[in-house]
């Protein structure tokens, strides 16, 4: 089945007010393709400018993070609620930088998804192997358990993105190549088939991230389980476009 094409863009802790409504700004006059969905998370403290920025009907606006709990004493952490109440409409979990930084477990994880999920946001669930375990060839391994963690509490995933980012990908100048991506995705896809379900399976949006840019996203157009991409350091640049355009 055809699939919606889906680019993200993970801001993380970068940018200004300035400097952020300026992307936004590019992003509202640049000639993106009808059928695109594309959705950007700035730092918190920017939610409300960038929802209110952005007069585009195809981006919409992500959280980098959300807590587990309506509210209370969570000092730093951000709610559901909240990020709703800024306007945006989805938010990231399962980042490596969170599962390897912060030690955030598959189990937070997938309570943190669930839990967004039934307070009413759409959600990027990022799934990924290190270096370490690529070497050692479990990388579905390591997926299939990140994504389980999930499946066991969600039944309904018609409100999750997968970005599968392998971790040594991430901002090191390295990406995996399109063949490469592909066969991971499609053996995502395939687990997914056992544990949700073969029709939700063929559904769910998977995108790829790791160095993902203007010159290297064109190689993936053709692949059929990549739906997509997450981008980190080029969605703070104008090739970002690029990327949007990427599948013409």
């Amino acid at each position: 089945m055809a699939r919606q094409f889906f680019v993200g863009g993970n801001l993380k802790m970068n940018g200004t007010k300035d400097s952020i409504k300026s992307i936004i700004e590019h992003l509202n006059s640049a000639d993106l393709p009808e059928d695109v969905q594309v959705v950007l998370a700035p730092p918190a403290p920017y939610l409300s400018l960038a929802v209110d920025t952005n007069t585009h009907k195809n981006v919409e606006i992500s959280a980098q993070n959300v807590y587990d709990k309506q509210s209370g004493a969570f000092t730093g952490e951000i709610s559901a609620a909240q990020i709703l109440d800024s306007g945006a409409k989805w938010t990231l979990t399962g980042h490596s930088e969170r599962r390897t930084l912060i030690k955030e477990s598959d189990d937070f994880i997938a309570s943190k998804t669930k839990f967004a999920l039934d307070q009413g946001l759409k959600v990027i669930l990022c799934i990924g192997e290190t270096l370490e375990e690529r070497k050692a060839g479990v990388t579905l391994d390591v997926c299939a358990r990140q994504l389980d963690a999930c499946s066991k509490i969600i039944s309904d995933w018609s409100g999750i993105v997968v970005a599968y980012e392998p971790v040594w990908a991430i901002g090191t100048g390295l990406a995996a190549t399109a063949e490469d991506a592909q066969e991971t995705h499609k053996g995502i896809r395939a687990h997914l088939a056992k544990t949700i379900g073969a029709e939700q399976a063929e559904k769910v949006q998977i995108l790829y991230g790791g160095s993902v840019n203007g010159k290297n996203a064109p190689d993936f157009k053709d692949k059929v389980d990549v739906d997509g991409f997450l981008v980190g350091g080029a969605c703070l640049k104008p090739e970002f476009v690029d990327i949007v355009r990427s599948r013409i």
